[in-house]
């Protein structure tokens, strides 16, 4: 008997769309053979060195986000990137502390935030999922000597929507470059850079989820994000208090 097929009418009308603008990018760039040959060999070499979801984060997610949101309001999202993790240790001592090495290197930060809804209402009890490189450029888990979830964690906010967090000043890092989305850089000729961030998930019932980056005014690679993730009201200033440096933002999220 043959097997019975399910159309899923999402994918054929997401498949039709893309042929048609396929169509008129083709007409438009006249590609020809030997382009389309080096490009597959490339696309290879992509899948191959498992650097897929890297090209994808890196130069695909942030016009995926901008098209969705970029007239919604609430705050505006930002990459996930390649360097979440799961399972990331819960801190629950105020005012949270990041896992972090006895000598571990870099600027202390000590960041404030409130999460709201687009009312104005607090949210309490907002998970808040926080990772971010460290002195080096690196992400625990992946490319750094660190223990595993240095740098990262996860927390509730208070009964006011608010959190305070010590970390580290996070530094720009450069994407890898020495595969094939390294290959395309180059052709490009595009700098590898991304300007220093943090990244923070917010997860409360009822509304969205919403995965988005904090970036730092006077940063040297703001404008020319590798990644284009850079979004204005993402920007926060880094204040000298002390022996340690302060931040603050504020984040809205839309009900469901």
């Amino acid at each position: 008997m043959a097997e019975t097929q399910v159309k899923n009418q999402r994918v054929l009308e997401m498949y039709e769309s893309f042929v048609k603008h396929l169509k008129n990018f083709l007409d438009e760039q006249q590609i020809d053979h030997e382009e389309y040959s080096n490009f597959v060999k490339w696309a290879d070499r992509l899948g191959r060195s498992g650097e897929i979801p890297l090209f994808l984060d890196v130069f695909v997610e942030t016009h995926v986000l901008e098209a969705r949101y970029k007239d919604a309001p609430g705050t505006q999202p930002s990459l996930l990137g390649p360097y979440f993790v799961e399972g990331s240790p819960l801190l629950e001592q105020k005012p949270f502390v990041l896992p972090q090495r006895s000598d571990e290197a870099g600027d202390k930060l000590v960041f404030h935030g409130n999460v709201s809804s687009l009312d104005g209402k607090p949210l309490a009890n907002t998970k808040v999922e926080w990772w971010q490189d460290d002195n080096d450029g690196l992400y625990s888990n992946f490319d750094s000597p660190a223990p595993e979830f240095n740098l990262r964690g996860h927390f509730y906010t208070d009964e006011n929507g608010d959190f305070e967090v010590s970390s580290i000043v996070p530094i720009p890092y450069q994407i890898p470059t020495n595969g094939p989305t390294g290959e395309f850089v180059r052709a490009a000729g595009y700098h590898a850079y991304r300007p220093a961030h943090i990244h923070m998930m917010f997860i409360h019932e009822g509304y969205e989820t919403l995965i988005t980056q904090v970036f730092f005014e006077g940063d040297r690679w703001l404008e020319t994000d590798v990644a284009k993730g850079v979004r204005s009201s993402l920007l926060t200033q880094l204040n000298q208090v002390g022996d340690h440096k302060e931040a603050s933002l504020n984040f809205v999220l839309r009900p469901l």
